[in-house]
């Protein structure tokens, strides 16, 4: 008997059912974190989330792990992928000090949204929002705000992972580039959301609404993203997008390498012997 291996993508963590359905969770969980105080009531007492956090921390975190551990119940992935997710998220986390966010310059997206690239959606989400609770911890940067950062860069991952696959070589990079200005741009106007509604002493042009119209209050929103978040937010991109460029062909090369070397995502087959 032989023992044949056969590989059916280049993805360390496929996005099964399971998975798809804890990842739909927890998302459905970021939008409701980051969305309710749009849709409260005009009756309702807004509070801050310095209060609920905890509690959206609290649902978020098992969700996040249950991507993961439906990845192990339907074999698809491995002690070896659950190491590479580790490494990589270490990596995050100890990049991110780095840039201390001066200006929004962060060199931890190049990571995040090449691995999610080559690795898949569901590795990806798991590893934005591993890494930035890795980070938090490292940096003590724990507060409020983590559980929103943890969904956000989740989403990051998540939607580099879904890129279309049959871009290859120079196109391939500038597909992933495009993706990375828009993701980068677009986690620090959802972070907004964060705090947004509750922040008093704003413009009546740039502030939240209580009991507004939806339109309304997202017309001030983005507003307020273009005049408080957007300087932050573009030179992110722009960091990202040309280490994408210098970069990017190799790492994507050296993680597919690492993946098929470690036989992610593979099916054992038994062949009888041929007759000699």
């Amino acid at each position: 008997m032989t023992a044949v291996i056969e590989g059916k993508t280049a993805s360390a963590v496929r996005l099964g059912r399971k998975s798809a359905l804890a990842i739909a969770l927890a998302s459905a969980i970021g939008v409701i974190a980051f969305g309710w105080p749009l849709l409260a009531p005009p009756g309702s007492s807004v509070i801050a989330h310095a209060d609920d956090a905890p509690w959206i921390f609290g649902i978020f975190t098992p969700v996040v792990l249950f991507v993961v551990l439906a990845q192990i119940a339907d074999r698809d992935i491995e002690a070896k992928g659950i190491a590479l997710l580790g490494v990589l998220a270490a990596v995050i986390a100890v990049l991110r000090p780095l840039g201390g966010g001066l200006a929004g310059l962060e060199p931890i997206w190049v990571v995040l949204i090449l691995a999610g690239r080559a690795l898949g959606p569901g590795f990806g989400f798991a590893l934005g929002s591993i890494s930035l609770f890795a980070s938090a911890l490292i940096t003590g940067g724990v507060g409020p705000w983590l559980p929103f950062q943890m969904i956000a860069a989740g989403w990051v991952g998540l939607g580099a992972g879904l890129l279309p696959r049959r871009f290859t070589g120079a196109a391939e990079i500038a597909l992933v580039g495009t993706y990375a200005a828009f993701a980068c741009i677009a986690y620090g106007f959802i972070m907004n959301l964060w705090f947004w509604p509750f922040s008093t002493n704003l413009p009546a042009q740039i502030a939240f609404a209580p009991g507004a119209p939806l339109m309304e209050n997202l017309v001030n929103w983005w507003r307020f993203n273009l005049i408080t978040s957007l300087g932050y937010d573009l030179p992110r991109a722009t960091l990202t997008v040309l280490l994408i460029i210098l970069a990017g062909r190799p790492i994507l090369i050296g993680l597919r390498r690492v993946s098929r070397l470690a036989s992610f995502d593979t099916e054992l087959r038994i062949e009888p012997a041929a007759n000699r």
